[in-house]
């Protein structure tokens, strides 16, 4: 049955990497796989649970008041996949909070100063603009919000397809490597947190010099595909009766609020010991309370506040969400079936090196979403507490990088955020500049790929390089 578990969720993740072909959404395919699986799983779990769980389905006495098939049915509904819906629950609810958090924010008009800011006659002025907020809003939201954001942005500025590409590309790379270096950034660096791998101080300090390197090489280099001049769209003037329309401290007050929260978040669990997304529902909170004060008297009056909002942003954000409980269920199974032990000793007999599994796994995410092959990798090793509690015949040095704060943890979150921007399958973010400006998998091949690529390998050397130092 390993084998056939196995064989459906690869099957899963080719459909879901050929997404562009097959125009099958990939959050169905992901939820799909993992429900068929999970069900082929309890109905023929003993041999799962007796490999995996004997002590622990032993100390539950089920075993000796029901029948056999029905005493693991319910050890696995219990014990074993309540445990990953719970982890799971935790990290939508954070999603869920955070996309609301952005919506409240968006539809107050709090990102507005960014296209006035942006609106300068220097191509490459108003390209490191929008890098530099995308790189610093993604570090505090996950991926696809950024860059859905980012874009709409954008194509209230830009009036021409041929430039918005190549700063559209530049703003999916920018969302990805600011999502790379922070706990809260990135779907996968959340998981790698909640898992208890790294601690967010020691997480951002190992990679803020790789991301913001890998992402100001491929920046710089497509500000050189510019021309010196952009057409600009005339921005529309406001008029009394738009809901948007805050004064200039109220929509700082919320963006303060709605940002110095999240970044409280890590704080929070540290003290508290409660999870993440009890920070972000708080934040979230305080941030409507807020919203009511400030709009309170459109809310009381004849003309209710009606604020814009995007359905598509909404429904994109809501469908990686659901593709992320898909995957997440997904790997659980790896795990269960004892695919990711043998996944971890083949890696320790045939590679034994972290920055060539790190390397060949961005590689892959190129054309195999990345979200997908980072959780894998973050599964196929426990967080180990010693050295000598992971293997006894692994070299130290080695088998150190698997600790908390472990190179291995942030070598994989790097290189999975980053190689997954080689092309615009890799990511979701790259779905979302495909769907928005029709960009092309050949086009983004021939025009960006090169770029990602280099400031990946510089990137890396960075983070190399500081290691080195710090030892």
């Amino acid at each position: 049955m390993t084998i056939a578990i196995l064989s459906l969720i690869l099957i899963g993740y080719i459909m879901i990497a050929n997404e562009h072909l097959t125009h099958i959404n990939k959050a169905t395919i992901a939820l799909f796989a993992a429900v068929l699986g999970w069900v082929l799983f309890i109905c023929t779990g003993t041999d799962f649970v007796v490999k995996m769980h004997a002590p622990e389905f032993a100390a539950t006495g089920l075993d000796g008041g029901l029948s056999q098939s029905m005493a693991v049915k319910q050890f696995i509904a219990d014990h074993i996949f309540l445990r990953y819906g719970f982890q799971l629950g935790a990290i939508a609810l954070y999603l869920l909070a955070t996309m609301n958090i952005v919506s409240v924010l968006q539809s107050n008009g709090c990102f507005d100063f960014i296209a006035t800011w942006s609106r300068v006659r220097s191509s490459t002025h108003l390209l490191w603009i929008l890098v530099g907020f995308t790189f610093v809003i993604s570090a505090n939201l996950d991926n696809l919000t950024t860059t859905v954001l980012m874009l709409m942005i954008m194509r209230k500025i830009v009036s021409q397809s041929r430039w918005r590409m190549f700063i559209g590309s530049a703003i999916v790379i920018a969302a990805n490597c600011g999502g790379a270096f922070t706990v809260i950034g990135d779907v996968t660096s959340l998981v790698v947190w909640g898992k208890g791998a790294v601690t967010p101080t020691n997480f951002s300090a190992a990679l803020i010099l790789p991301a913001l390197v890998a992402t100001a090489v491929p920046t710089a280099l497509i500000a050189r595909c510019l021309p010196e001049h952009i057409d600009l769209i005339r921005p529309a003037a406001h008029y009394r009766g738009d809901s948007l329309f805050l004064s200039r401290w109220q929509r700082i007050v919320l963006l303060v609020v709605g940002f110095g929260g999240l970044w409280f978040i890590p704080t929070f669990h540290r003290i508290t010991l409660l999870p993440p997304f009890l920070g972000a529902l708080c934040v979230l909170g305080v941030l409507w309370v807020l919203h009511e004060l400030f709009n309170h008297r459109r809310i009381i009056s004849d003309q209710p506040l009606e604020a814009t909002q995007d359905r598509r942003f909404q429904f994109m954000t809501l469908q990686t969400i659901m593709y992320f409980v898909g995957v997440f269920l997904c790997v659980a199974l790896l795990i269960e079936t004892g695919v990711m032990r043998s996944i971890s000793t083949w890696c320790d007999e045939w590679i034994h090196n972290i920055y060539i599994m790190s390397i060949a796994m961005g590689a892959i995410s190129a054309v195999l979403d990345n979200i997908a092959l980072v959780l894998t990798a973050i599964n196929i090793y426990p967080v180990a507490e010693s050295i000598s509690a992971l293997s006894p015949t692994l070299d130290p040095a080695y088998a150190e990088a698997f600790l908390e704060n472990g190179q291995y943890w942030h070598l994989i979150i790097y290189s999975g955020c980053i190689g997954g921007c080689l092309l615009p399958i890799g990511n979701v973010s790259g779905y979302a500049l495909m769907r928005a400006e029709d960009v092309s998998n050949t086009w983004y091949a021939r025009h960006i790929l090169p770029k990602v690529l280099l400031g990946w390998m510089i990137g890396l050397a960075v983070y190399f390089a500081v290691d080195m130092w710090l030892r």
